[in-house]
């Protein structure tokens, strides 16, 4: 009992204090889920928007893939990326395995599914909302299309959050194609399963706290978003 309450001590210790390396680990940990989320949403946003609203044949099972891709593993989605980056791979040139790029492109591959796919549930109650408006009005679909997602902007918002929460979280992906390499490729998730087998479990711990708060503040961000949005279309 007295070493769970020192290694509890010392993790409180270590999130107050943190040393070169733990913030290192946080530093790589946000600079990689937040390159991913944004290119993500570069992509995911019209993507989805489009799938809403145009009319297309295989557009249903378009919908399925978008909406499977929301609880697809993160491991399978690693394996796939490490294969495209192998040496033997399509990709293989580009050296980009074990590197924080590698990391990237798979939290986008993650990211852009999930993204996709509540955009693309947004836009279409919009565009159901408002498509004959806008049709009176002469507006093209290119012209729609940014209307629709400028006016579900809150709730894309939450859309983003989601995606960027789902690849904070994740383990598998990220150590797949990084490799958990000490002082380059170690984020937060792949430090804790190496701390924990390795014994040192307030690192793990401080490390798991840190990251339950991000995930506390990314919840409280979605929800106040949500309550703007509900307050915004309470008065339209």
């Amino acid at each position: 009992m007295g070493d769970f309450g020192a290694s509890w001590l010392t993790a409180i210790h270590l999130v107050f204090h943190p040393g070169q390396e733990l913030v290192q680990i946080i530093v790589l940990t946000f600079e990689v889920n937040v390159v991913a989320a944004v290119l993500g949403c570069l992509v995911a946003f019209p993507l989805g928007g489009a799938v809403a609203i145009l009319r297309f044949p295989g557009r249903g099972f378009v919908i399925a893939l978008l909406n499977a891709g929301m609880s697809l593993s993160g491991v399978v989605i690693g394996l796939v990326v490490y294969l495209m980056l192998s040496r033997s791979g399509p990709l293989g040139d580009w050296g980009l395995l074990f590197t924080p790029s590698a990391m990237v492109i798979a939290q986008w591959v993650m990211i852009v599914p999930i993204v996709a796919a509540l955009t693309c549930q947004t836009v279409a109650d919009l565009h159901q909302q408002y498509d004959e408006q806008l049709r009176s009005f002469g507006v093209g679909r290119l012209r729609m299309l940014a209307t629709l997602l400028w006016d579900g902007r809150f709730s894309l918002v939450t859309a983003a959050l989601a995606g960027f929460g789902r690849a904070l979280a994740e383990v598998g992906t990220v150590v797949i194609v990084g490799g958990n390499i000490a002082h380059y490729t170690r984020v937060m998730t792949g430090a804790i399963v190496l701390d924990t087998s390795e014994g040192d479990l307030p690192h793990a711990v401080a490390l798991g706290l840190i990251l339950l708060g991000l995930t506390l503040v990314i919840t409280l961000l979605t929800e106040l978003v949500r309550g703007t949005a509900g307050r915004r279309y309470a008065r339209a």
